[in-house]
């Protein structure tokens, strides 16, 4: 199903409602998700999940991710496995996509109980804040989990260059 202006209304009082930063009234975070998930209950959503297709530079190799991002349950309805069910959906769809890993910033007990594995590595990334862009960092990364998506090694060593944003 097409999401429609409503959608993107509702989607950005979710966001709104589950983040302690301003999204400007936006529908997403920094960038415009690729792909979206939605769960709805009585024509309202009530969970999120964005998915954003993109290659970054793992050291030297040049390695195709999926990031997951933007992800918020209503907070009436946590508890019911929304996020659990749009994870296992996120997961296979990005296994049907090009990426060869799928990654996120986060720290929840339901990423690592579906196969993401936190990593330390450094990370390169432009912060963009306000929706304009600002300067480039490097700096340990926060949260990165990782599932791996098909024989390529993640070097938990390399500097991670996320070429754009962060996810």
């Amino acid at each position: 199903m097409r999401l429609c202006p409503a959608d993107e209304g509702q989607i950005a009082n979710l966001l709104g409602a589950a983040f302690d930063s301003d999204f400007g009234g936006r529908s997403f975070c920094q960038q415009r998700p690729h792909l979206r998930l939605v769960t709805r209950q009585d024509d309202r959503i009530v969970g999120h999940m964005g998915i954003d297709l993109r290659d970054i530079r793992m050291g030297d190799t040049a390695v195709t991710v999926a990031g997951l991002g933007d992800v918020a349950t209503d907070a009436a309805c946590r508890g019911q496995g929304i996020a659990s069910a749009l994870l296992r959906a996120a997961i296979a769809e990005v296994k049907q996509s090009p990426a060869q890993f799928f990654i996120l910033f986060g720290d929840a007990p339901l990423y690592a109980g579906n196969g993401f594995q936190a990593m330390t590595n450094t990370i390169r990334f432009i912060s963009l804040l306000h929706n304009r862009t600002h300067a480039i960092y490097e700096q340990p990364s926060d949260g990165l989990m990782v599932l791996p998506l098909d024989n390529l090694a993640w070097d938990p060593d390399a500097l991670i260059d996320l070429v754009g944003h962060p996810i």
